[in-house]
């Protein structure tokens, strides 16, 4: 035997294989270390006997074996347990990747792939010109979406040729960072007024190079629609299973690319992971604006995301104000300097910015001793096993986070029948304006589910008024809340857009228009109806959207999106603590949902304000939540790995965290903190 200090000080051979394009060069190196030798040592040793001159800055040891990076140059062999059996390479930390965005289009770039994903995503946003990088992530297609295109590829005759946007010129992607100005509030950006888009003489503040004027308007502005044939050729879930699937494919973003089994010039999709958009603003986030459209209106078309009719003629009304505007502008109208047109945006869409942002610009001094309260008469709703629904008139009081209801409004200073306590609670909208019904349905937790509560009210005002009072104390908060009236407003005018009729001004032949109404739709819709049937429909509803700038359309289609019952919901199969049965769980914003995989129905709500703590067991892979009033759950994750739920909880809850004041730095310490796990 021969002691670990005789041993080290023995020399042995080291194996690295070398990633560079000189033919002429052989590719494996044999190098003589001891194991006291450092990382960065061992680099010198090798660029010394390879004798190519050429810049090697971007290189780094990769370990195949172990899938990880030898990044930190001051170790030794010994300390990162590398011994002769270790296969290393010498390659480049910065590798070309094709990313898909939201709009479908696909670029092709330099990214990292030695960086965690979450620096390697911000690093991709200062190339495209999005801010708040935080809120987006990389994710890989899902099987059934590549079997499709596979099939569809088989199916084709014509070669297929994918228009790819070349960005691999960027600074950013070469590794150097982008300017510290890029978003700088100092700057006042000029707008096209017609499209929205970054003007000329702006195109500088919003590109560190690669994004020249074509290009940044490709990311900016929205693009003709597919055809239905396009359409029925693209993956489209049918089941919450199937919507499940579109999510397992995160990356882990606490490890970098390479660990994760991504090789050069693969293709991921950037997407926006978190749906908590951040400071929205038509000044500075052109790019960011239109993402999230996109992000929003492939949703609807390939219904990952539910909708009713009449929703989905509002969105439909919406994209064709791009097409019918382009068509009807005057030449007055592109006469208008862009330094008016941004005040007008700004004016326009000041009220729906607040509500984007979940700020408030006015009612500052509102008096918040005195809380507001809501007394009216409404229908109550309970629906039944085996007979009828029981609708019965009450006269209802809201105040604080509840709501009672009175036999009628002289009981209502005695004790109330029931009183429901919102907080906690699922509210979804139950809304036909054209036949007159505005509907809320409560779901109410109870110790062995959900509560199921309808709400009928009269008419438009009333509905908004409680339906705001209704979404706010279910997070918790009060009408004195500065969020109440912004919310008010925003019902109002999704009802608005909802409550059209014919005007003797409207398009009387849909035909004299060229447009196609089955691309502004889903499959079903246009199964549904005959085009020019569509078009007409279409037209209607676009009467209370015709007045709107192209930027303002797509804030409304945004915000349209964000009421959905199902918005910012991504589904996981999973298989709770004590179950025999799947179950699906709903991960939002601001809570997780337990729902029935046959039916659909919310089974159980727990909010993240009132979670205490929680973890992951990494050896069974199970999530353990304990929540306040002793409620604890714990689940596997069959559908995806649990590290993904894990870091969806964590993310959500870094997000929540961030405001105004950090002038846009982000303590990435802290997200890795919450999100990274420790397997």
């Amino acid at each position: 035997m021969i002691s670990s200090t005789e041993y080290g000080s023995h020399t042995w051979e080291l194996l690295v294989t070398v990633d560079h394009q000189h033919e002429e060069v052989q590719k494996e190196f044999v190098l003589r270390v001891t194991g006291d030798l450092h990382i960065g040592g061992v680099m010198l040793k090798l660029v010394e006997q390879i004798k190519i001159p050429q810049d090697w800055s971007d290189y780094a040891l990769w370990w195949e074996q172990k899938k990880c990076w030898l990044l930190k140059t001051h170790w030794t062999l010994d300390k990162c347990g590398v011994q002769a059996d270790a296969k290393l390479f010498f390659t480049t930390q910065h590798k070309m990747l094709r990313l898909r965005l939201p709009n479908m289009k696909t670029v092709r770039l330099k990214v990292s792939f030695s960086s965690v994903v979450f620096k390697a995503v911000s690093d991709i946003c200062k190339i495209l010109n999005i801010r708040r990088s935080e809120e987006l992530s990389l994710l890989k297609q899902s099987e059934d979406a590549l079997k499709k295109k596979k099939k569809k590829d088989k199916n084709s005759k014509e070669p297929v040729t994918e228009d790819i946007l070349n960005l691999c010129d960027s600074p950013v992607s070469s590794g150097l960072s982008g300017s510290p100005g890029l978003y700088s509030k100092t700057m006042t950006p000029t707008y096209d007024p017609i499209s929205g888009t970054p003007a000329s003489s702006t195109i500088t503040w919003f590109s560190d190079s690669p994004l020249t004027e074509q290009n940044c308007s490709i990311l900016a502005l929205s693009h003709p629609n597919c055809s239905p044939e396009t359409l029925a050729e693209m993956y489209q879930p049918r089941t919450l299973a199937d919507k499940a699937k579109l999510n397992a494919g995160w990356l882990d973003s606490s490890r970098s690319l390479m660990e994760q089994g991504i090789l050069e010039d693969d293709q991921l999709l950037l997407r926006f992971k978190y749906y908590t958009f951040f400071d929205l603003n038509p000044k500075y986030d052109a790019v960011r604006i239109n993402q999230i459209y996109e992000q929003a209106r492939w949703a609807i078309l390939l219904e990952e995301i539910d909708c009713t009719e009449e929703e989905m003629l509002i969105f439909a009304a919406l994209q064709a104000q791009y097409h019918v505007s382009k068509l009807s502008l005057s030449s007055e109208a592109q006469d208008f300097t862009c330094e008016s047109e941004v005040d007008e945006v700004e004016a326009a869409l000041s009220n729906l910015e607040v509500t984007l942002e979940g700020g408030n610009t006015s009612n500052i001094l509102e008096d918040i001793t005195d809380i507001p309260k809501l007394a009216d008469n409404l229908r109550l709703v309970r629906p039944r096993k085996l007979s009828l629904k029981a609708i019965k008139p009450y006269w209802f009081v809201f105040k604080d986070t509840s709501v009672s209801y009175f036999k009628n409004k002289e009981s209502a200073l005695g004790e109330p029948i029931e009183k429901l306590n919102l907080k906690g609670c699922e509210v979804v909208p139950d809304v036909n304006v054209a036949a007159k019904k505005f509907g809320i349905k409560l779901l109410i937790p109870v110790a062995d589910g959900m509560n199921e509560v309808y709400l009928r009210c009269e008419n438009e005002n009333q509905y908004a008024r409680w339906m705001a009072a209704c979404v706010l104390a279910s997070k918790g908060k009060t009408m004195a809340d500065s969020s109440y009236h912004p919310e008010v407003h925003k019902i109002l005018s999704f009802l608005k857009m909802k409550n059209w009729t014919m005007s003797p001004q409207a398009v009387s032949d849909p035909e004299s228009i060229d447009m196609k109404p089955e691309c502004f739709v889903s499959l079903r819709y246009t199964k549904k109806y005959k085009p020019k049937q569509l078009a007409a429909r279409i037209l209607e509803a676009h009467q209370n959207v015709s007045q709107m700038t192209l930027v303002e359309a797509k804030l409304r289609f945004i915000q349209a999106w964000q009421s959905l019952p199902e918005f910012g919901l991504s589904y996981y199969i999973v298989r709770f603590k004590g179950s025999k049965k799947d179950d699906v769980l709903g991960v939002s914003y601001n809570r997780l949902i337990r729902i029935d995989i046959a039916t659909g129905d919310p089974i159980t709500t727990w909010r993240f304000s009132n979670m205490k703590q929680w973890n992951v067991n990494w050896e069974i892979r199970q999530v353990a939540i304990e929540f306040d009033q002793n409620v604890f759950i714990a689940f596997t994750c069959l559908s995806a790995d649990c590290k993904i739920i894990h870091e969806y909880i964590g993310g959500y809850i870094f997000l929540s965290t961030r405001s105004k004041d950090q002038n846009e730095t982000l303590d990435e310490e802290l997200f890795h903190k919450l999100t990274g796990g420790q397997e």
